[in-house]
């Protein structure tokens, strides 16, 4: 699954762009998992937290760090296949640095049970926060969306799995997008049941898991070429 090179000795291991894809698709689908089953086993507290970020406070806070880091640097080391993809994967690695930098806010009192640790109340850290968090989601959605989906080879001689890849990659944004628009309009017009649920943290759910997954089709973990695409030279000139 994962290509490691052993060509150059001086090189280091991870430099294949499909093995760097796969990874960042694996730690986006795993991090709401890993924190939710982290709490659970570790806390026995079933309950799920109002987002991702707020297991920043619970036991599981070495997991978040751990895996939103990693993210960044893949997402900063990623070339892609055109400039364009090297400058706004380093756009979402810089916006999840930021968003560790500066957490959300508090747990709030029903679930201290699960609370390691508080920060000072800071509006400021808590927007800014959801404002990284907001370019996160949305340079990976863009992404997704129309620069997953380039290819050099016009579009009725692409493969047909190719055409799949990219149904796939524009309903993973869309779900993106629509995930994030759930929460804003949510917690701006229904708020009663916006505190009510955990909304965010379901969305954000949402939305890890299709950029996760528009990321392991776009490593070919998933979906590769058919032996008759490859047999097509036209195909094999095109972006995966």
């Amino acid at each position: 699954m994962f290509k490691l090179n052993y060509s150059e000795t001086g090189d280091i291991a991870l430099k294949n762009q499909n093995t760097l894809r796969k990874i960042v698709g694996v730690l986006g689908m795993l991090l709401p998992i890993a924190l939710y089953l982290f709490v659970e086993i570790d806390s026995r507290f079933s309950t799920v937290l109002p987002s991702i970020s707020h297991y920043y406070f619970t036991r599981a806070c070495g997991i978040f760090i751990i895996i939103i880091s990693m993210l960044s640097v893949f997402l900063l080391i990623y070339k892609g296949e055109k400039s364009q993809d090297f400058y706004v994967s380093a756009i979402a690695g810089i916006s999840s640095l930021l968003l560790l930098l500066f957490p959300t806010d508090n747990l709030d009192k029903e679930i201290y049970s699960v609370s390691v640790t508080t920060l000072n109340i800071s509006d400021f850290r808590m927007y800014f926060h959801f404002a990284c968090a907001g370019i996160f989601l949305m340079a990976l959605a863009y992404m997704s969306a129309f620069l997953f989906t380039k290819s050099d080879v016009p579009s009725k001689m692409r493969g047909k799995r190719k055409k799949i890849r990219n149904r796939i990659y524009r309903t993973c944004a869309v779900l993106i997008v629509l995930a994030i628009l759930t929460i804003i309009i949510c917690k701006q017009f229904f708020n009663d049941i916006y505190s009510s649920y955990p909304i965010t943290f379901w969305m954000e759910v949402v939305a890890v898991e299709a950029f996760g997954f528009s990321w392991l089709v776009k490593g070919e973990a998933i979906l590769q070429d058919s032996k008759n695409d490859k047999d097509n030279p036209a195909v094999l000139t095109g972006a995966q």
